[in-house]
C-alpha cells in the first residue's frame, strides 16, 4: 500500500511492463547479427581432431563416401562423413572401428 491506497492494479501493470522489457531484451539478443553465439564458421580439421571418432575409410569423393556411410548405417554402425584437410573421411567410434573396416572391405 503506497500512501494508504490499494495499488495492486498499479503494481500488476508495472510488472507487465517489466515482462515486456525482458522479452524485448531476449528477442534482440536472439535475432542480433552476432553469429558467433548461434553458429560458428565451419573449420576443416585434421583426422585426429575429431575426438572419439576414428577414420574407418578414406573415400575418393563425397559420393562414394556417402554410399559407404549408408552401408555402415544399414548394419547398425553410426558413421560420419567429414571433409578433412586430407580429403573426405568416414569416421566411426573406436568401439565400432574393426567391424566398420571389415564391413567396408567386404
Amino acid at each position: 500500500m503506497l500512501g494508504g491506497i490499494n495499488n495492486s492494479l498499479f503494481l500488476i501493470s508495472l510488472s507487465g511492463f517489466l515482462v515486456v522489457a525482458v522479452m524485448i531484451v531476449i528477442l534482440k539478443w536472439a535475432f542480433s547479427g552476432n553469429k558467433s553465439v548461434i553458429e560458428r564458421e565451419k573449420r576443416i580439421g585434421n583426422e585426429d581432431e575429431y575426438g572419439l571418432l576414428r577414420v574407418a575409410h578414406s573415400p575418393k569423393n563425397h559420393i562414394e563416401g556417402e554410399m559407404l556411410r549408408q552401408k555402415l548405417l544399414s548394419v547398425g554402425i553410426k558413421a560420419t562423413l567429414s571433409q578433412t584437410k586430407n580429403g573426405p573421411k568416414i569416421l566411426v567410434f573406436e568401439k565400432d572401428l574393426k567391424i566398420a573396416k571389415a564391413t567396408l572391405n567386404s
